[in-house]
């Protein structure tokens, strides 16, 4: 910052705001801080009574704080992320479509060890909508030294991107609800308006339902018959927990693929389970994806149908917000739910 005359600031940013008052009619802000001095804006400052001010000299090896906010989103965004001009030095990300939102945390955070940066996001791993605000990026100061951006973009381009959205993909899903009493038609299917539900929300597509009853052959069978269809994710509904005649989890299993877990630390929704098959997800899904409205299916599934390979570790890392508060009134995902 350094004092200069009004005639040699052209170019340079202004440090603080500059009131101007006309008495009996005005009394406001002339210019704020950050704005870039013209050739025009000599003869109003020289009126408003300023021979001299402070600036940033941009000439000095400084980015002004637009042009800082404006490289860092740049450096930092992948797939799925819009923004517009900035404002008051500060860029707003948004998502340019429905999918889950990622977040590289180590680089988020590693980006803002540098004092000067404001790198600021929501929660990732959610489903987000189009035109959802994501997250703000600015520096702190009015300009701030090139080497600082030099070195965000840097960091980003080895390890990035920082932030982006997955598409989810228009999936094709088989249903397989087990239970004899389901089968005989001794109680209604609940299941299978709720996985309806909650595919159309997701933009999938249900193919098919089937009823094979307990026997853990002939559950196995027909999840094996979805997988020669091509569906993208089988969903077995019922027999779930560690009852000795819950047969599911073993017909899974037999299927041959590799388990990815049988159990989550999330409340509701403790008896999950993931195994691929050849490839294809399949999960076991608890009783309470029936009847609670948000479970580990909302967390998990948008993640599987946006293309993620899930590991026993993603798992793990829900035990931190993996106990559901059911709220009366639910906004999930805008909440703590899973993150």
């Amino acid at each position: 910052m350094k004092e200069v005359r009004v005639e040699d600031a052209v170019g340079m940013v202004l440090c603080h705001d500059l009131t101007e008052i006309v008495p009996g009619k005005f009394k406001g802000c002339a210019f704020r801080k950050g704005h870039i001095i013209e050739e025009k804006d000599i003869e109003k400052l020289l009126d408003i009574g300023k021979r001299y001010i402070y600036v940033w000299d941009l000439d000095e090896g400084y980015v002004h704080e637009n042009d800082a906010a404006k490289r860092m989103v740049d450096a930092a965004i992948g797939q799925g992320i819009t923004y517009g001009e900035p404002k008051e030095g500060k860029i707003t990300l948004k998502a340019a479509y429905q999918g889950v939102l990622k977040i590289n945390l180590d680089l988020l955070y590693q980006v803002n060890e540098d004092e000067a940066i404001c790198f600021s996001t929501i929660h990732g791993n959610k489903v987000v909508l189009e035109g959802k605000a994501l997250a703000g990026a600015r520096v702190i100061p009015l300009a701030v030294k090139k080497e600082v951006i030099e070195k965000f973009e840097k960091i980003c381009k080895e390890q990035g991107p920082l932030i982006e959205v997955f598409p989810i993909k228009k999936a094709k899903i088989g249903i397989v609800t087990t239970g004899s009493e389901v089968q005989s038609g001794r109680i209604e299917d609940k299941f299978g308006p709720v996985l309806e539900a909650k595919a159309k929300e997701l933009g999938a597509e249900i193919v098919g339902q089937v009823f094979p009853g307990d026997d853990a052959e002939k559950i196995k069978e027909a999840i094996l018959s979805f997988l020669e269809q091509g569906v993208d994710l089988v969903e077995v509904s019922g027999g779930m927990s560690v009852d000795p005649d819950d047969r599911t989890p073993k017909a899974i299993r037999d299927c041959g693929g590799e388990v990815i877990t049988y159990g989550t630390p999330v409340l509701p929704g403790a008896m999950f389970m993931l195994s691929y098959v050849n490839g294809t997800p399949v999960v076991g899904l608890p009783g309470c994806v029936m009847y609670a409205k948000r479970t580990v299916y909302d967390l998990m599934v948008p993640r599987i149908l946006a293309g993620e390979r899930l590991t026993r570790r993603d798992f793990i890392l829900l035990a931190h917000g993996g106990q559901c508060q059911n709220c009366e009134h639910c906004v999930y995902p805008d909440c703590g739910f899973g993150q």
